[in-house]
């Protein structure tokens, strides 16, 4: 299968269009101007990262981000991708589309979370789509379809409240079909997996299966089941633990969203802060954020938040969840679940299995949070395990 540059519809106007990545230099010069007058907090003695990100070492990455970062060498190489841009409803959607190179590819919806972008699959997204150069069969290939999230990157930010992961399914949905994919298969993670269990409960017969993983520390402590088993327990017990020490920055998300947004729009090195603890503390990092990501990709990814000005958009979709949270019905289509113990905590099987059946489950002791990021391989290889059954 190849992808097309252009989509026509019926009566022959284009509603997707080729798409390159070109930042204005005059931005790219706001940012370094802004990042070298950055004013910055003191800090307690020997604090480490205990009050939260560490003053030496965002230092150490805002210079890299002003004086080193070469973002035209990642924009060539994000460009090297085949994107476009299509209007789905009035709303301008990013996505990458690159062809599956064997016999007959499965169409792959591939969705990311927060504070991610579609950066978070460039690593696999060659090890589906050509399988056999990445120690796989040709029988096993994906063509992928990787969108930006409404109110990310290179998609459209939002201007009405609503955007949230049920109406977001329903427009990726829509994208599929537009792109002549009438029953294809889905991948998600964080709030991208949420996105994809709405969108197989609303659209089952075109969903294929569905693969995703990671811990949802989000459970309702006030309509805990009655039957909880010992893992369930602990689980509860985990979760607890982790909303206490780690989920102010939902909180506000969810809450308050506009007020945060005014500093992490307007100080590069806040926005960095606030994302780049993120990756260090959800990631299978020991610590160290540069075990998993080099400075190249936390720039990459600062970079493409801060010239689409999407932090606050981004944030949003935690507010919209919230308040839409769809419907839970329990997912009806083939699932497989890749999970890590190093992902937050471990979620025990059977607490996953009261929103529907499981079809594989595979638990794994390396890669955190961003599995695809970090764990590329290891992630394309289930996946091609899973759905060479549902071909």
């Amino acid at each position: 299968m190849t992808v097309p540059n252009t989509y026509e519809n019926s009566s022959g106007t284009r509603q997707v269009q080729p798409f390159n990545i070109d930042v204005p230099q005059t931005t790219l010069d706001d940012l370094r101007d802004r990042l070298a007058r950055t004013r910055w907090p003191d800090e307690i003695e020997d604090a480490g990262w205990d009050y939260g990100v560490n003053l030496e070492y965002l230092q150490e990455l805002v210079d890299y981000w002003q004086n080193s970062f070469d973002w035209r060498a990642r924009e060539a190489e994000l460009n090297r991708f085949q994107q476009f841009r299509a209007q789905i409803d009035g709303v301008g959607i990013h996505f990458v589309h690159e062809s599956g190179k064997g016999e007959a590819p499965i169409p792959l919806l591939m969705l990311h979370g927060w504070p991610s972008t579609f950066v978070q699959f460039t690593k696999i997204i060659p090890m589906l789509t050509n399988p056999q150069a990445h120690g796989g069969e040709s029988r096993d290939s994906f063509t992928v379809v990787v969108p930006s999230l409404i109110g990310y990157g290179f998609s459209d930010k939002p201007t009405k409240r609503g955007m949230s992961p049920a109406r977001m399914a329903e427009l990726f949905h829509k994208l599929m079909l537009q792109l002549g994919y009438e029953r294809y298969a889905v991948r998600g993670s964080d709030l991208g997996a949420g996105v994809l269990s709405q969108l197989a409960i609303a659209n089952p017969a075109a969903v294929l299966g569905t693969h995703s993983g990671g811990t949802n520390p989000w459970v309702q402590l006030d309509q805990l089941p009655a039957d909880l088993t010992l893992a369930e327990q602990k689980f509860v017990q985990d979760a607890r633990s982790w909303n206490m020490g780690e989920m102010a920055y939902a909180m506000e998300h969810t809450s308050k969203p506009q007020t945060i947004a005014y500093g992490l729009n307007d100080s590069p090195a806040g926005l960095a802060a606030w994302i780049v603890e993120k990756y260090r503390r959800w990631s299978d990092s020991d610590g160290d954020v540069e075990r998993r990501f080099s400075k190249d990709d936390l720039c990459t990814t600062l970079t493409i938040y801060w010239v689409t000005r999407t932090i606050n958009s981004s944030m949003r979709l935690y507010y919209e969840a919230a308040r839409d949270p769809g419907s839970w019905d329990g997912v009806q289509v083939p699932q497989a679940l890749l999970m890590s113990s190093k992902d937050m905590f471990p979620t025990p099987r059977e607490w996953v299995e009261r929103n529907g059946l499981v079809g594989r489950w595979r638990d794994i002791d390396r890669g955190g949070h961003f599995l695809e990021w970090e764990e590329p391989k290891l992630v394309a290889e289930d996946m091609r395990d899973f759905f060479r059954d549902l071909r």
